[in-house]
C-alpha cells in the first residue's frame, strides 16, 4: 500500500496556558494542504517491523512515530504482521507542518485497512492521541478546530472545508528549525505570551458564522520564538513591505506561510524567498484538501 501523508497550516493558534498535566491548553483551526510525504507498507518477510527513510536526520528506530505507531496498533490487533515500512519525506521537519504526526496518522489508517478495518474512527482518535497532540487531526483528513491539547477534535462542516479550498497559501521554511520544547518552554516562563481563550474563541466564531470572509490568521507562539530566530521577522517585514502580504508562522515553526490573492504573483514570490534565504530553504505552493 502507498498512501500520501499530507501536512498542515495552522491558520489559527492560541496557546491560551499551561495545563496540570503539563501540556499547553490550545485553540487552533487546522486545515491539512496538498504538500505530502509519502508512505509505503508491504508485509515483511521476518518478525520485524523495519522502518527505511533516506532523509537525513530522519531516525529509522523506535524514535520514529510510524514505528511507534505500529506497536500502538499492534496491541490492539496482535494479528498484524510484521511491517516495512518507506517514508519518503517532502515535508522538513522541525517546521510546525505536522509531517511526522502525519505519517503516524497514516500509519495507523493503513494498518487498520490492512486489518480489515478491525477498528473505529474513535479507536484510532485514542490511539493518535496517545502519539502525539497532532496526530489526531490528520485521521479525518479534513479542516479542524483543536482544543485541549489537541486531542478535542471540532470537524467543521462542509460550507467551511468548500471556502478554505479555495484558498492558496504560499509555505516557506528556512534551512534551521525550531524545537517546539523551546518556544513551550519559554511560554511557561514568561505567561505574558499566553492569549486570551475568550478572545480566540471570539475570532474562531467570526469566521465560523462567515467562512468566505477574512480568516482568523493568528499564532501567539511568533513572538517568543521571533527574539531568538531573527529571520523570520525579518522576511515578514520585507514581505509587508514589498508584496502587501502578511506572514504567520505555522506552529512553533519554522515554516511559515502567506495567504494569496487572485492577484499575486506566486512565481516572484517563490523567487524573492530563495532570495532572502537562500537555495535550501524549502519553498512551496499549496492548497487545503
Amino acid at each position: 500500500m502507498i498512501s500520501d501523508a499530507p501536512c498542515k497550516l495552522n491558520l489559527m493558534l492560541a496557546i491560551t496556558g499551561v495545563r496540570e498535566d503539563g501540556f499547553h491548553d490550545l485553540v487552533s483551526l487546522v486545515v491539512p494542504v496538498d504538500f505530502c510525504d509519502t508512505l509505503e507498507c508491504e508485509t515483511a518477510a521476518g518478525t520485524q517491523d523495519r522502518l527505511f527513510c533516506e532523509m537525513p536526520g530522519v531516525p529509522c528506530d523506535e524514535r520514529n512515530l510510524v514505528l511507534r505507531a505500529t506497536r500502538l496498533y499492534r496491541e490492539s490487533v496482535p494479528e498484524l504482521p510484521a511491517l516495512d515500512w518507506r517514508l519518503k519525506k517532502s515535508v522538513p521537519h522541525g517546521a510546525g507542518l505536522g509531517g511526522g504526526s502525519s505519517d503516524a496518522a497514516t500509519a495507523l489508517k493503513v494498518m487498520n485497512s490492512l486489518c480489515g478495518n478491525a477498528l473505529g474512527t474513535e479507536d484510532l482518535l485514542a490511539m493518535a492521541a496517545k502519539l502525539g497532540s497532532d496526530v489526531p487531526l490528520f485521521v479525518g483528513g479534513n479542516a479542524v478546530v483543536m482544543r485541549g491539547r489537541g486531542e478535542k477534535i471540532q470537524h467543521l462542516e462542509a460550507r467551511h472545508c468548500a471556502a478554505l479550498r479555495e484558498r492558496r497559501f504560499l509555505i516557506f521554511k528556512p534551512a534551521f528549525g525550531i524545537p517546539t520544547a523551546e518556544i513551550y518552554g519559554k511560554m511557561r516562563r514568561e505567561r505574558r505570551y499566553y492569549f486570551s481563550r475568550e478572545l480566540a474563541e471570539e475570532r474562531l466564531k467570526a469566521w465560523l458564522d462567515a467562512p468566505v470572509g477574512a480568516l482568523p490568521l493568528f499564532n501567539n507562539m511568533e513572538e517568543p520564538a521571533f527574539e531568538k530566530y531573527c529571520a523570520l521577522p525579518a522576511l515578514f517585514a520585507l514581505l509587508r513591505e514589498r508584496f502587501g502580504l502578511v506572514a504567520h508562522m505555522s506552529g512553533s515553526g519554522s515554516a511559515c506561510f502567506v495567504e494569496l490573492s487572485a492577484n499575486t504573483d506566486s512565481a516572484a514570490l517563490e523567487d524573492f524567498v530563495r532570495a532572502s534565504w537562500g537555495d535550501s530553504a524549502c519553498v512551496r505552493l499549496v492548497r487545503p484538501l
